[in-house]
């Protein structure tokens, strides 16, 4: 069925799934920027809903945060992300308007939309601790996975409300398969709350070669115990990360670990699929197994090229496109089980 074809209520969840993936982009670059605390407070910038830069207004900014100067430039990407998030929350809604407005339709999905309804305005809260909180790695890292989340839930949406990649063909009984997808999307989701963990912690150059830590050091000192501590300190400001080095350096290790495990598991699904005598499924097997490949290589490109910003977003952007194509094939392999859930 062609996109202008299918209902609006379908229409909006695709373009809301795109738009989400966009601000998943400009956040990463917020964050990887070191704006995150562009704007000292929530939702407005120093006190306004733009970034003050008139005499007057800067005046009234300083007075208002004398510890804390405008920084123009930091503060537009911090605002601009909020904008963009704010214009997804508005999509969002309208979504589950339009659900609930088509619910003598049958097959009409209700309870996905009033989740993300509710997911999106947790994330919100998120948004807002994670500048009040001084960007507290816990807060930044579920932010992270909220955004992750919203984003894969509305591709889901769409593609069980508007029977995305139909076929008339019977897919074969593939048992095994269809567990092996649901393990892999569990892997990929806590293989990016690693990375968010990474990123948030300012471990992504505690290794500076590859495959090795350091030329010469293939497996170096690590801090476990210090590594991993989620509930962190209150009030103290974690832009620039407090770990020691060695925990930087274990955390990069586990994260660089699980991509390892990542790529042996869904490189094997992918075989799998590709194995399939269905066309739908060879062709997101090799779907697949390109995100796979790309994304390992801009991981290892961050290693050895020192962090390029654009290759930091692009590796959060592919991440997403990881999680949606893991989505897709759970979608596809288990429509059984969805056209029992609400």
């Amino acid at each position: 069925m062609d996109i202008l074809q299918r209902p609006l209520v379908v229409r909006v969840a695709q373009w809301s799934t795109y738009f989400a993936l966009l601000v998943l982009m400009l956040g990463a670059y917020t964050r990887l920027s070191d704006a995150g605390l562009g704007c000292p407070d929530w939702p407005g910038c120093y006190g306004q809903l733009d970034v003050p830069e008139s005499t007057e207004e800067l005046k009234r900014a300083g007075e208002a945060f004398p510890d804390q100067p405008v920084e123009a430039e930091k503060a537009w990407k911090e605002m601009l992300h909020r904008y963009f998030a704010g214009t997804l929350g508005l999509l969002i809604l309208s979504l589950a308007i339009l659900s609930w407005r088509r619910r003598a339709v049958p097959g009409q999905r209700l309870l996905l939309p009033a989740g993300l309804l509710l997911l999106v305005c947790f994330q919100a809260l998120l948004g807002m601790w994670t500048v009040t909180l001084l960007v507290q790695p816990a807060v930044v890292t579920a932010h992270l996975l909220g955004g992750m989340f919203t984003t894969a839930l509305l591709w889901w949406y769409a593609l069980r409300q508007g029977d995305l990649f139909h076929t008339a063909e019977a897919l074969p009984p593939m048992w095994l398969m269809r567990r092996a997808a649901v393990g892999g999307l569990l892997l990929v989701v806590m293989q990016i709350a690693l990375g968010g963990w990474t990123s948030t912690n300012y471990a992504a150059l505690a290794c500076i070669d590859f495959p090795g830590c350091y030329p010469g050091n293939r497996w170096p000192a690590m801090d476990f115990n210090a590594a991993f501590i989620i509930f962190s300190e209150l009030g103290v400001n974690y832009e620039g990360g407090r770990l020691n080095a060695d925990a930087r350096t274990a955390i990069h290790m586990v994260h660089r670990l699980g991509a390892v495990l990542l790529l042996l598991y869904l490189g094997g699904l992918a075989w799998g699929l590709m194995r399939s005598d269905s066309p739908l499924l060879r062709g997101i097997g090799k779907l697949l197994l390109l995100v796979l490949w790309i994304q390992l290589g801009l991981g290892v490109s961050n290693v050895l090229f020192s962090l390029p910003l654009w290759v930091a977003v692009a590796h959060n952007g592919v991440a997403a496109l990881l999680l949606l194509t893991l989505v897709t094939v759970n979608h596809l392999l288990n429509r059984e089980i969805e056209e029992a859930l609400p």
